[in-house]
């Protein structure tokens, strides 16, 4: 093999990894509970203890399947935390800032062998590596599915659970498929919105609720919707255009506070000529799941519950 064609498949392997969000790990003490892993993720690579005592975690979907597994942490952001976290808003978990603005200062107090971060803190990574291990783990928009998978298993592979994730992801993964047989022989489209302030943003099949039609099998309205973290800003006149059979609505002023709701915004004159209106079927998803803490496995798991429900 030519040095060219090596270079080649070293950046395609590269850019596989980074595309779908997969973690890589080798341990370098085979002894269950004990020794060094060396995980290797978009960021960079990150070397740890097994079985980290002080767990400091900013991302919920991560806290959702840590507290699946078993495992307790000491901090998080408390601002936000999803209505089946809700214990972690007790005083013995120290609140360690926002997804958004951690707190540093109190993050080094507490001298943590491992934080957990995800896209929120991305750009921070380098500040948190100078306190503690550091890994970053993300749900890929192009490929949730795979993504969850490597990211579970990492989580295995550190806490020593790893039959405990097997079992569990093949739970997850027979839910799915049910799921995904059901929408497939049913032919049905869907849009995904979100309701911002009044505005709408539209998602597609590789955006961060792309799982809807890659994971789930609902075919998308629209297939050139441009894919954006804040979506494509649509209008009303652009959904009864599309006249999709489901609308899947995220409301991100259920998660920050808009005293306004999606359900107001979305149903007037225009979108109740639409099928989906006049079959029942614009469905109001669980906000604080799809906005702010997907890629757990409870959380995966109530995704996917709340599509079955809404295709019954």
């Amino acid at each position: 093999m030519n040095k060219k064609v090596s270079m080649m498949i070293t950046i395609l392997i590269i850019a596989a990894i980074s595309a779908f969000g997969l973690v890589k790990f080798k341990e370098s003490n085979s002894n269950k509970g004990s020794g060094e892993l060396t995980i290797t993720h978009e960021l960079g690579e990150t070397i740890l203890n097994k079985n980290p005592k002080k767990v400091v975690v900013f991302d919920y979907g991560i806290l959702d399947s840590l507290d699946k597994i078993g495992i307790d942490v000491i901090a998080l952001p408390k601002s936000n935390i999803p209505s089946h976290l809700e214990k972690y808003k007790d005083d013995k978990y120290i609140n360690v800032g926002t997804l958004q603005e951690p707190n540093f200062e109190k993050i080094n107090e507490l001298k943590p062998d491992l934080v957990i971060i995800s896209a929120r803190q991305a750009k921070l990574y380098e500040e948190f590596k100078k306190i503690s291990p550091t890994v970053y783990l993300t749900i890929s928009n192009e490929n949730y599915i795979d993504s969850f998978n490597s990211n579970m298993r990492v989580l295995g592979k550190i806490f020593d659970k790893e039959a405990f994730v097997d079992k569990e992801l093949k739970k997850t993964h027979d839910n799915i498929k049910m799921l995904k047989e059901d929408i497939e022989s049913s032919g049905k489209n869907a849009l995904i919105l979100m309701v911002n302030e009044g505005s709408l943003s539209a998602y597609g099949e590789d955006s961060r609720f792309g799982i809807i039609h890659k994971g789930f099998g609902f075919t998308p309205a629209d297939k050139n919707i441009k894919t954006s973290t804040h979506g494509q800003n649509v209008s009303f006149e652009y959904v009864v255009e599309k006249n999709p059979d489901y609308i899947f609505v995220i409301d991100r002023g259920a998660v920050v506070g808009n005293n306004t709701t999606a359900k107001q915004v979305l149903e007037n004159d225009l979108i109740k000529t639409t099928s989906a209106y006049k079959n029942n079927k614009i469905i109001y998803l669980n906000s604080h799941i799809w906005y702010v803490s997907v890629g757990g496995f409870n959380s995966t798991n109530m995704m996917a519950d709340e599509i079955q429900g809404a295709i019954k």
